[in-house]
Formats: structure tokens, sequence, C-alpha cells
């Protein structure tokens, strides 16, 4: 069996596992009360004043999950469960959030080279399922290697994204943990505090294994195409 593909099945059983455990985390803190009874708003709004932010608005975004920081705008996005929630999982995403915010306003350079990607990664993205069918498609049938050397290129260039950004995830995680640690009247107790940690990391993971995922597709068409060239 091509290597590429036992590494895409088995990236693809150990992405399912970790997204299960990270709802399942991420449930069981929605659901766990935090002591100081703030929201997720009042959270992230106190962590970007006491970083000297006063510019970035927070706001509440519809769906699940659906938290992030918007450079461009310079907003907070909020779910609605994190943004009205009075958990520990509100505290920790509001205060992960925040943490890219604090990569902004401090220039956090991975932060900026992850930006930077951003437009070209975009249109790879866009292009990059169908450049490989066609690819594969002319491969097969015309033995013409180069629709889906483009393809294997444009993956490249979406893999790499996905590694520069598993930088930026830690480090926004390392930041909102440090400050809530610091923050007594935020996270009342050592327990809350390793409930938002534990959290955080498998939010982390789900990063890293699409990354891990990425890296085995590409590994996959790479080998494909090499093999078809050879």
């Amino acid at each position: 069996m091509n290597l590429g593909l036992i590494l895409f099945i088995g990236i693809a059983v150990i992405s399912f596992i970790v997204q299960w455990r990270f709802k399942s985390k991420f449930k069981q803190f929605s659901e766990e009360p935090l002591g100081s009874g703030l929201s997720g708003a009042e959270i992230a709004q106190k962590m970007l004043h006491d970083n000297g932010i006063y510019d970035v608005e927070i706001i509440s975004v519809d769906g699940q999950l659906t938290d992030h920081y918007n450079p461009q705008n310079k907003t907070v996005n909020l779910s609605p469960d994190v943004y009205h929630g009075r958990s520990i999982a509100a505290a920790a995403v509001a205060a992960h959030e925040c943490g890219h915010a604090v990569q902004h306003a401090t220039a956090y350079s991975w932060l900026q080279f992850r930006s930077s990607m951003v437009p070209i990664v975009s249109i790879a993205s866009n292009l990059v399922q169908w450049v490989l069918m066609i690819g594969v498609l002319m491969l097969a049938f015309g033995n013409n290697p180069y629709v889906l050397a483009v393809g294997v290129g444009a993956l490249a260039i979406t893999t790499i994204f996905s590694f520069v950004t598993l930088p930026v995830e830690f480090d926004a995680s390392n930041r909102a943990l440090a400050w809530l640690q610091a923050n007594k009247g935020v996270m009342q107790t050592g327990i809350e505090h390793e409930q938002a940690k534990s959290a955080l990391w498998w939010a982390a993971m789900t990063y890293v294994v699409a990354a891990l995922s990425s890296l085995a597709t590409l590994v996959y068409y790479a080998s494909m195409l090499l093999g078809r060239r050879d």
C-alpha cells in the first residue's frame, strides 16, 4: 500500500479521535461554572484592557466554535456560548482569542508571517481540490504530470500554512493561560486553571492533526506524481 495512503488513513483516524475528545472536553467544561461569574465577553474586555488594548471590539457571532480574532477589522469574534457563557470553557476560549489580539498588538512575528501568507493561501485552497482531481485524471489517461504538479505545489502552500498556524495557536493559548493564572479575580482556583489548560490543549491538538493530515495528503499526491514520472 502507498505510504502516503497509509499515513492519510492513520491520521484520519487520529483526527476523528482528537475531534471527538475536544468536543467532549468543551462540552464538559461548558457545564463547569466559573467561580467569578464573569462572562466570556467580560473576560475578553478585561484581558484586552490589561494588555493596553482599547481599539479592539468584542462582538458575538452566530454558530458554535466559530470564535476567532480578525486582524483586518480588529475584532474578537465570540460564539454566543462563549460571549454570554460564564463557564470554564467560555473563559478559556475568550482569553485565547484575546491572545491573538495581543499578538497583533505586539507584532508577534509568526502571526505577521501567517497573515502575509493569507492572500496566496486563499487562492491555493480554492483551486487545489479541482487541480488535483484534474491532474490525477490527466496523469492516468494522458501521462501528463504537469497539472498534478501544480496541484501538489498548491497543496504544499496550504500545508506550510497549516504548520505556520501551530506556533500562533500555541502562543495564544500560552498568553491566555498566563493571564488567567495571574488574575485570581477571573479564575479563582487552580482546578479552574487546569481545566482551562486542558480545554485549550485539546483545541490545539485539532490544529496539530489538521497540519499532519495536510502533510499526509501532500505526501500521497507527491508520491503519486513522482512514482509516475520515474
